[in-house]
């Protein structure tokens, strides 16, 4: 099987979110779940993408952390789009189909640039209980400043659950220290991957900054999460931040030395709503991985 080392959503080597991508010959199936979450622990990377050609344009990707499988993600479907152009898989320019256990989503292909299809928002609840916040805010070492955040932490999807926590600027952001073990407890009692950490005290052209801790699915910090991202724009829809038509700039990833860039766009039809997450990606490493 070919495999390739990819870093998502930065131009740059060793910046981004890095992601295994291990792509089956024509015509094999997947491996077992065991064997793949195995690989995706030994790998080491936060996911590790399974891609099973159905033809040229239409693809079935399976995603692995090291402790189970997820639905979707994010910057591994990044990866693995980009290399698949890289290896001539898929000319630049093509809009291919990607199956997943979220759903068939369309994939924008460029020159080492990639525009996804999200699955359909849908806001699962609204955080506004005191102790509830007070609680979150407690397990991610911060400070709930309502007067100054004027929102309230909310649990979206945009194929995987996330909580998404608004905090007053740059400084509280940087300054988080979760109680990992607490995060892994909360996040289990909430359903959800995790906490989406974000701040709207940003530059000129950059829409928020944001931290990303999913300790329960063994990932402490993630540099750069496209799933989380398409949460965020719609929560930030759903807050009156962005309009129907909206092009979005995030920044993830600082706090881990590895900067990450994510696009994303929201656009209304009626009461439907469709996002896409987009970003660049580079391959650092490729070769044969014997599964």
């Amino acid at each position: 099987m070919k495999f390739l080392i990819v870093d998502a959503f930065t131009r740059t080597l060793f910046g981004g979110n890095p992601a295994g991508v291990v792509i089956l010959p024509e015509g094999a199936d997947f491996p077992s779940d065991e064997t793949m979450v195995k690989t995706a622990a030994e790998l080491r990377y936060s996911e590790t993408a399974f891609i099973q050609p159905i033809s040229p344009a239409e693809y079935r990707v399976r995603y692995f952390t090291p402790a189970a499988e997820v639905d979707l993600c994010g910057h591994a479907t990044i990866g693995s789009f980009c290399a698949l152009a890289h290896l001539g898989m898929i000319s630049p320019g093509e809009t291919v189909m990607n199956h997943t256990l979220a759903g068939d989503l369309q994939i924008q292909v460029g020159d080492g640039f990639v525009m996804m299809d999200m699955a359909t928002p849908r806001q699962i609840s609204v955080m506004d209980d005191p102790a509830a916040i007070e609680e979150l805010y407690g397990v991610m070492g911060a400070e709930y400043d309502a007067a100054r955040i004027g929102m309230v932490p909310r649990l979206i999807s945009t194929g995987l659950p996330d909580i998404m926590m608004p905090l007053a600027d740059r400084e509280a952001l940087n300054a988080m220290k979760p109680d990992m073990e607490a995060l892994t407890e909360l996040s289990r009692r909430y359903e959800v991957v995790g906490v989406h950490a974000f701040t709207l005290d940003a530059e000129e052209g950059v829409t928020a900054h944001a931290r990303n801790f999913a300790p329960l699915y063994d990932i402490d910090e993630e540099a750069a999460t496209g799933t989380s991202t398409g949460a965020m724009t719609y929560y930030l829809h759903q807050n009156g931040v962005i309009g129907d038509e909206a092009d979005c700039r995030f920044i993830q990833g600082e706090a881990m030395d590895r900067p990450s860039l994510i696009l994303s766009q929201l656009r209304m039809d009626g009461e439907d709503c469709r996002i896409r997450v987009g970003g660049s990606a580079v391959v650092l490493a490729e070769g044969e991985i014997r599964i």
